[in-house]
This record gives C-alpha cells, sequence and structure tokens, in this order.
C-alpha cells in the first residue's frame, strides 16, 4: 500500500518570516527541518510527503522547494502565489511550473480581514489560471465563514481541482456541528472538491488525551459524503505536535479508518493523494 502524508510543513524561522507564529505557541515556535521528520515517517512507514505553505510569501515556497529536490520521500510541494494580482499570478506560475515538485498553491485566507476574501473577481480569475494548468488549490476553509465558499468556487471555476484542509477543523459545539455538516455536503456535491482528514487532533476538547473515538464522526461523515476516494490522510505536522506527536496521529487516524474497506483505506492513505496531486507514483 502506499502511504502519503498530504499535508506537513516546515520552517526556519532564521531563514523565512512567519508573522503568525508567535510565541504563545509554545512548541512550535521553532524551527523544524527535514531531519526531524524523517525518522518519524520511516516508523509509520509513510513512503511519501506534500510540503503545504505555511506563509503567503515567495521566500517559503522557495524554502520547499528546496526541500524537496534534497530528499527524496517528498513527493510534492503546495506552494503560495498572489491570488488577489493575476498578472503577477501569471508570470510566477510561469516560473513555478517549471520545477516538477510544484503542484498546486494555497494561500492563508483565514489570515485575512476581508470574509469573503476568496471568492472576489481578482481571486477567482487567478483560480481560473490554476485549473487551466492543471494546478490544485488547497482551501483553509474555516468553519463558518470560509467553508461556506467553497460551493460557490466549485461553480465558479468548474474545472478547479480543490481539498478542504483539516476538514475545515469541526467545531465542538452541537448547533455549530450541525452547520459544518450541511456546509461540507454543500461542498461535497462538487466532484471536483476533495477533503484531508488532518490536523482534527487540534479540534478535540482534550489535547493531551484525545483518541481516535473524538476524531471518527467527523471522518465517518465525510466518508459518506465524499467518500474514500475524495478524502486524503495529512498528519498537519508539526502543528501536530500542538496535541500529541507523529505517530499518535497516524495510529489514532489508523484505527478510526479500520472498519473501511482495504480499498478505501488504500485510497485514503495514499491513493487518493496520488490521484489528486498526480504524484504518478
Amino acid at each position: 500500500m502506499l502511504k502519503v502524508d498530504t499535508h506537513q510543513h516546515f520552517w526556519n524561522l532564521d531563514e523565512v518570516a512567519y508573522p503568525w507564529l508567535i510565541p504563545e505557541y509554545g512548541p512550535i515556535y521553532r524551527n523544524f527541518a527535514p531531519e526531524e521528520l524523517a525518522p518519524q515517517l520511516a516508523a509509520c512507514g509513510v513512503d511519501k510527503t506534500v510540503i503545504v505553505q505555511a506563509m503567503d510569501s515567495y521566500a517559503d515556497t522557495d524554502s520547499m522547494l528546496k526541500i524537496a529536490a534534497e530528499h527524496d520521500w517528498v513527493a510534492a510541494v503546495v506552494g503560495w502565489i498572489p491570488l488577489h494580482d493575476p498578472a503577477e499570478a501569471a508570470r510566477k506560475l510561469d516560473e513555478y511550473q517549471q520545477n516538477p515538485y510544484f503542484v498546486g498553491m494555497r494561500h492563508l485566507i483565514h489570515e485575512e480581514s476581508n470574509g469573503n476574501w476568496v471568492v472576489q473577481k481578482q481571486v477567482i480569475e487567478s483560480l481560473g489560471m490554476l485549473a487551466e494548468r492543471g494546478l490544485t488549490f488547497d482551501v483553509v476553509a474555516v468553519f463558518p465563514g470560509h467553508l461556506k465558499h467553497v460551493p460557490t468556487l466549485a461553480e465558479q471555476v468548474p474545472d478547479l481541482k480543490m481539498v478542504i484542509d483539516h476538514l475545515a477543523k469541526p467545531p465542538l459545539d452541537e448547533a455549530d456541528r450541525a452547520d459544518w455538516r450541511d456546509q461540507m455536503a454543500a461542498a461535497a456535491q462538487s466532484p471536483n472538491v476533495y477533503a484531508k482528514i488532518s490536523g482534527l487532533n487540534t479540534a478535540t476538547s482534550d489535547f493531551e488525551n484525545w483518541t481516535y473515538e473524538d476524531i471518527k464522526p467527523s471522518i465517518d461523515y465525510c466518508i459518506e459524503q465524499f467518500g474514500a476516494e475524495r478524502l486524503m490522510f495529512g498528519s498537519d505536522w508539526p502543528v501536530a505536535v500542538l496535541a500529541g506527536d507523529y505517530a499518535k496521529v497516524w495510529d489514532e487516524t489508523s484505527k478510526a479508518i479500520a472498519d473501511l474497506s482495504e480499498a478505501e483505506r488504500d485510497a485514503i492513505l495514499g491513493g487518493t493523494a496520488n490521484s489528486f496531486y498526480g504524484l504518478g507514483l
């Protein structure tokens, strides 16, 4: 079985600026390098990873591409381009597409003061360029302000392959969870919208004692809506360190999907990632 971690980060605070990453984040306020992740991947039997941007900057993207070229277990990079500036976005896409590791992009939508940022005309225009070039879009679809925009994006750019990061962080409040279910179901109506089973450990009520039982209901619901063929595993390392470690995320996620068929597990743990990102593995 091919095992792919579709969502992990690296950052070197001495080389790239990450304004959102402040000392109050405690254990993740430090450098995280490939040498620290590699043995954890090996211990869990993970074959490949996809590095995902952690800052809206060329410096972050360039750093990821450099790491990818130096480590054979990195399959791809989800970088960044300025969606709000279509002309500049096109120029950078021309450049980044020369690199075989660049498969798509993400923007930290939740850091924008304008809650409707992602559905602006110029952003939609740039997303259309991604679709035309066969590139993907990772959506920071934070509930409720951003997840609701996914159906709009799917309608405006029907050929764009999108993936909702972290299942849009399912809320703990039951009333909010009902709304989350409705919005995820609406997003799943588009066949080009996928979702990542990632970052769920930091969406639990007890960061120290959470288990697969805390995340399984959200996973099960999304399997009903998307099917395993549109879901993929991600560790969200090193953010995952806030509520456990790499091994716990892998083990508890594996337990949460243990009752699925072998084909479904294969899809979530690697097959979906291979097809969505065009990894050719």
